[in-house]
C-alpha cells in the first residue's frame, strides 16, 4: 500500500524512521521558530512507540499479542486505544457483510504473509484452510464499549491490525502535531498518509497515486488534497507464486483465499486516515463491481484501479470525483 509524496520544497523540515515493519515520514512546512524538528520528532517517536505496544503482532509483549495468546474466553479489559480501533475495524467488518475482518490473523499466517515465516511462499492445503477459517469471523471477538471489554469466544481467536493500524498511527501523528500548534503538514506511514493545511508552496498537498505494476513505481495520477486523509490499497506488491500463479496477500475472510478478481489497487480518501486504511482493505477485497456499488451506496471517495487486457482502467466514485482534482 503505497502511495508517492510529490516533490517538496524548502523550507520544509522532513522527518523520517521506522515503525510498524515500514517506514514513516513527516513534512512540515515552516516549523515554528520555538519548536526544534528533535523535539517534534522525538514526540513523534513516542506516540507511534505506544501505539506498536498497543497493536503490534510482531511484539511479544504488546497488549494484542497478549490477547492473542491468551487462552481465556472470559471479559477482559483493554485499553481506550485497542479498543477504538477493534471498533471501527468492526463497524465496517458489518457494512461490508465481513469482507473486512482483523480476526482474519489464523488465515494471513497460514498463507505466509504473517509473523510466522515458516509458511513464507508455502501453498496450505484445503483441510488447513478450513480449519483456520473455523476460527475467523469478526463476530466471534465480542466488544462492551461502555466497559471497554472484550472477549474471545474461541481461545485461539486471533487478531490482526495491519489492515487499519497503520492508519491510526497517522492519525495519532496528525492529532500530536495539533496539540503543537502546527497548522500545515503531511504525515506518512508504509503510504497511508493525511494532509493538513497548505503545502509549503502555499497550495493543495499534491499525492501521487501509484500505477499498480509490480517491481516497478510508475505514477498514474495525481490529486489535491488539503485535510484528507489518503490510503492505498492493492496487489501488486505484497505476493508470492506458485506455478505462475500469484497469490496476493489480500486474503477473503469469506472464503480463506487471496483475492482473484481483477482489481489492482483502490485507493481512498477521509477524514480519518484509520477509515481510509480499513476502508481501502475492504473494497480491494470485494473487487471491482461488489467494491465500487458499495463506496457509491456509503458515500466513500474511492478510486479504483483494474485490470483489463489492454492495461488497467480507472473508475472514481462521485465522492471521489467531488473532492480532488486530478491532473494526468
Amino acid at each position: 500500500m503505497h502511495s508517492l509524496l510529490a516533490c517538496t520544497e524548502p523550507p520544509v523540515s522532513k522527518l523520517q524512521g521506522s515503525t510498524m515493519g515500514t517506514s514513516y515520514s513527516v513534512v512540515i512546512p515552516n516549523l515554528p521558530n520555538d519548536i526544534s524538528e528533535q523535539f517534534v520528532q522525538s514526540g513523534i517517536e513516542s506516540v507511534l512507540e505506544q501505539i506498536n505496544q498497543r497493536m503490534s503482532t510482531y511484539i511479544k509483549e504488546s497488549e494484542l499479542s497478549q490477547l492473542n495468546q491468551s487462552d481465556s474466553s472470559r471479559w477482559v479489559s483493554v485499553s481506550p486505544e485497542l479498543l477504538n480501533v477493534i471498533q471501527n475495524a468492526n463497524s465496517i467488518s458489518k457494512q461490508t457483510a465481513g469482507a473486512f475482518d482483523v480476526t482474519i490473523g489464523p488465515l494471513v499466517n497460514l498463507w505466509g504473509f504473517g509473523p510466522d515465516e515458516s509458511h513464507h511462499g508455502v501453498m496450505p492445503s484445503d483441510k488447513d484452510i478450513n480449519k483456520a477459517r473455523q476460527v475467523v469471523g469478526y463476530h466471534k471477538l465480542q466488544i462492551k464499549s461502555e466497559n471497554r471489554l472484550l472477549r474471545k469466544q474461541f481461545k485461539n481467536l486471533y487478531i490482526d491490525l495491519s489492515a487499519i493500524a497503520k492508519g491510526y498511527g497517522v492519525d495519532a501523528v496528525a492529532a500530536y502535531l495539533d496539540t503543537l500548534g502546527i497548522e500545515n503538514y503531511l504525515v506518512e506511514i508504509g503510504g497511508e498518509l493525511i494532509a493538513k493545511g497548505l503545502s509549503q508552496r502555499g497550495d493543495y498537498w499534491r499525492v501521487a497515486v501509484e500505477k499498480p505494476l509490480p517491481g516497478q513505481r510508475m505514477l498514474e495520477s495525481v490529486i489535491e488534497v488539503a485535510d484528507f486523509a489518503v490510503a492505498t490499497s492493492g496487489d501488486y506488491r505484497n505476493y508470492f507464486e506458485k506455478d505462475s500463479v500469484r497469490f496476493s496477500h489480500t486474503i477473503d475472510p469469506r472464503t480463506g483465499r487471496p483475492i482473484t478478481h481483477s482489481l489492482a489497487s483502490v485507493t481512498v480518501l477521509s477524514k480519518e486516515a484509520m477509515l481510509a486504511d480499513a476502508w481501502a482493505t475492504a473494497l480491494m477485497v470485494l473487487g471491482e463491481k461488489e467494491g465500487y456499488k458499495l463506496a457509491e451506496k456509503n458515500q466513500l471517495a474511492a478510486y479504483f484501479l483494474y485490470r483489463q487486457d489492454d492495461g488497467f482502467m480507472s473508475k472514481a466514485t462521485s465522492a471521489f470525483t467531488r473532492l480532488t482534482k486530478n491532473s494526468e
